[in-house]
């Protein structure tokens, strides 16, 4: 496998309140052959996360069609699981609405932060978004007693399939609250109600691993791919060697991967904008391209770009 990167499409420019810094997590929507729409999350002054969207031209994303002047998620009101900011995550069409999967985010005095797993749902093709409650689809158990965050959902074979991050400890390292988090599976029929078993995906691959996140799955026929993110604990903002790198796996099922980080074809460039991390990949297929969108450096502090499979 190799990725032929075709450089970065956009960032933030400051133009609004809501989006200061940040084009963090691309999520492609397609709307039709022609034309992309990618959701993308930016900051505030506060540093609260906002969700807005871009439209590209479907056969050459670097071509900016469209760019929303509103965000379309944002925080929620005070002591809601979503205080902070609304983290878009992974979009699907369900029965002639589009359902938005999302990252809500609080602060802690104890730790860094919190996160959970919210639902958004627009009725006019996702322009708009109506958050389905106030509370989250996901949030802590006896089982999970951290925090959960950046699914992507998969209708196959008349089941609703989620992968998952799953915090499982925070450590303090530097004078700072650090989380470890991996990757879960769970399984629904309806997309809400979600069967929550603790069955692990993508897991630490030795000691120095502390974060897997945001997988993105294909099923090519009877294999499942999954590309994520993962990095280690050690001054992985500022040490290029230990921050995020994107990884990949295969699956016959869906559940129990095999993965195989040095097939992924793809690193950080030597200089620019992804020259010190590469995180929060999302791969998707168009006229029998493979796309990955992904953030660069300091998780999407410089936008998002992206590559093409080579399919030579």
């Amino acid at each position: 496998m190799n990725w032929i990167k075709k450089g970065s499409i956009f960032n933030s420019n400051g133009e609004y309140y809501w989006n200061k810094t940040h084009a963090s997590m691309p999520t492609v929507y397609r709307i039709n052959e022609e034309r992309l729409r990618i959701y993308y999350t930016s900051r505030d002054p506060q540093n609260r996360a906002n969700i807005s969207f871009i439209e590209v031209n479907a056969c050459d994303p670097k071509k900016i069609l469209y760019i929303h002047d509103k965000a379309v998620l944002k925080p929620g009101t005070p002591g809601m699981f979503d205080d902070m900011g609304a983290m878009s995550s992974h979009v699907i069409d369900v029965d002639g609405e589009v359902w938005m999967y999302y990252i809500g985010w609080n602060v802690r005095n104890t730790i860094a932060y919190h996160n959970s797993i919210g639902l958004a749902i627009s009725r006019d093709g996702g322009v708009t978004f109506e958050k389905l409650s106030e509370g989250p689809l996901f949030d802590r158990t006896y089982k999970e007693p951290y925090f959960n965050a950046a699914p992507y959902v998969l209708r196959d074979d008349g089941i609703w399939k989620m992968w998952y991050l799953s915090n499982t400890a925070w450590v303090e390292y530097n004078g700072k609250s650090e989380p470890f988090y991996h990757i879960k599976y769970a399984e629904s029929d309806n997309g809400i109600d979600w069967r929550r078993e603790g069955k692990i995906a993508i897991d630490y691959k030795d000691e120095d691993e502390c974060g897997i996140v945001r997988a993105c799955v294909i099923r090519d026929k009877n294999t499942y791919k999954m590309w994520y993110s993962h990095r280690n604990l050690h001054n992985y903002r500022h040490d290029k060697s230990n921050s995020y790198r994107i990884g990949y796996a295969e699956s016959a099922n869906g559940i129990n991967w095999q993965r195989m980080d040095d097939e992924v074809g793809i690193n950080v460039s030597e200089s620019g904008w992804d020259c010190e991390m590469i995180e929060y990949p999302f791969v998707c297929d168009h006229k029998g391209e493979r796309y990955m969108f992904y953030n660069g450096n300091m998780f999407g502090s410089t936008g998002f770009g992206y590559a093409i499979l080579d399919n030579a």
